[in-house]
């Protein structure tokens, strides 16, 4: 397994901290969320994206890519009816392409509910349809750039808009481009029907990224979900990805999560052998 963690984790530590900190308790990668910068990515300058480059090499780390894509931002939205919007938040995603792709990350993860919650007026299909259209008009850069957008599908406790891996691949189809692919998250898979195992064998075709944490919105094995059968259901599939830690939760303290989360992963991948 290679295992990432989130950079929002570590919150008001200093890059070069949060970077060497991880490094020492054995993640190889790193995972950014835009905002943590300084700077929206149009006007994070070249000398910014170099010195971050460098700190996550530095550290001996690499840059998985980007996620929270349109997290605390105003202005963007994926299923809109709004032409000029779609416009707008598909150049967004190219901008974010790019500055993936200075910091040698090659996967971006869309989440994202706020900006893609249904519409008054606009029902699923259709909302599917102009989910496709804004993120096509991204995907030459993407292409371009080498760079992989990973479809988020997230529980209905966090929006109404792509609930299932079922669903994240039919979006995938519809982009139609070999950059456009499906990421899977424990916590959200844990809201469907279907074992999370299945999810992920049913889902292998499409995988491109992977992440670990639990419903209760902590780290793996911070809660209640055992992680054996889901990591034995990536090595069956052969997933050669990341398995990044994405935490919304914070109360148990920074070193706490960062520690217990790769401890209980090395465990259980220990027993599967």
């Amino acid at each position: 397994m290679k295992y990432a963690i989130c950079n929002e984790t570590f919150q008001d530590w200093p890059f070069d901290k949060a970077f060497k900190y991880a490094r020492s308790l054995g993640y190889t990668g790193i995972e950014i969320a835009p905002f943590t910068l300084e700077a929206p990515a149009p006007d994070f300058s070249a000398a910014s994206r170099d010195l971050l480059k460098n700190q996550i090499k530095d550290a001996g780390l690499e840059c998985v890519g980007l996620h929270w894509l349109l997290a605390k931002t105003t202005g963007f939205y994926l299923t809109t009816p709004d032409e000029a919007v779609r416009a707008l938040t598909g150049q967004r995603l190219a901008d974010l392409a790019n500055l993936c792709a200075d910091l040698e990350g090659t996967i971006m993860v869309l989440g994202s509910p706020l900006q893609r919650n249904l519409l008054p007026g606009v029902t699923h299909e259709q909302a599917m349809d102009l989910a496709a259209d804004t993120i096509r008009r991204a995907m030459p850069v993407l292409e371009d750039r080498g760079v992989t957008l990973a479809l988020e599908p997230l529980a209905k406790t966090e929006g109404d808009f792509l609930n299932t891996a079922a669903l994240g691949i039919e979006l995938a189809e519809k982009v139609a481009s070999p950059n456009c692919r499906l990421h899977l998250d424990v916590k959200a898979m844990s809201g469907e029907e279907k074992p999370v195992p299945d999810i992920i064998r049913d889902s292998a075709a499409w995988l491109a990224h992977f992440h670990a944490n639990d419903p209760n919105l902590l780290g793996p094995g911070m809660g209640e979900v055992v992680f054996d059968p889901i990591f034995q259901a990536l090595k069956d599939v052969d997933y050669q990805g990341w398995v990044s830690v994405e935490v919304f939760r914070y109360e148990p303290g920074i070193e706490t999560i960062c520690e217990e989360s790769i401890r209980y992963m090395r465990e259980v991948e220990a027993r599967i052998g």
